[in-house]
């Protein structure tokens, strides 16, 4: 099926969504320091990438790794290559016409999360996914 062609699982895969993009935004952001949903979105930002927060919670939250902060993906202006989603898989569901209206090229369900379906349903609007990998680590195993 072509859709299954959006489901990205080889190193070179990887690598090659890494090394074509430039804008991430970080869905489920926080900001503490000590939370992977920071401290992999600080590196990938140090890695050269332009990081948008997206945080679900903290509704004060106003900027994060001196980045302004936006409500949803549909509200950012311009393009984004990858969300980088830090949300539990049953909670993915609720940000799937987010996700697909914004018409990105590829969501990343970072190490842990993995939701098939969502999955599916994302691949089949023609936007690339990856699932159960960190970023952190896939970016530095590329050298960055």
């Amino acid at each position: 099926m072509e859709w299954e062609s959006h489901l990205l699982t080889t190193p070179e895969q990887i690598r090659d969504l890494l090394e074509s993009s430039r804008r991430v935004a970080v869905l489920g952001i926080k900001p503490d320091p000590a939370k992977p949903a920071y401290y992999v979105a600080e590196y990938v930002q140090k890695a050269g990438y332009e990081i948008v927060p997206v945080p679900v919670y903290y509704p004060d939250l106003r900027e994060v790794l001196g980045e302004p902060v936006y409500r949803t993906l549909a509200a950012i202006p311009g393009d984004i290559d990858i969300v980088d989603v830090f949300r539990r898989p049953q909670d993915i569901p609720q940000h799937l016409d987010d996700i697909v209206a914004k018409r990105l090229k590829a969501v990343w369900f970072q190490l842990g999360i993995r939701n098939d379906e969502a999955a599916e349903t994302i691949a089949r609007a023609g936007i690339d996914v990856v699932q159960d990998r960190c970023m952190l680590v896939e970016l530095k195993n590329i050298g960055r």
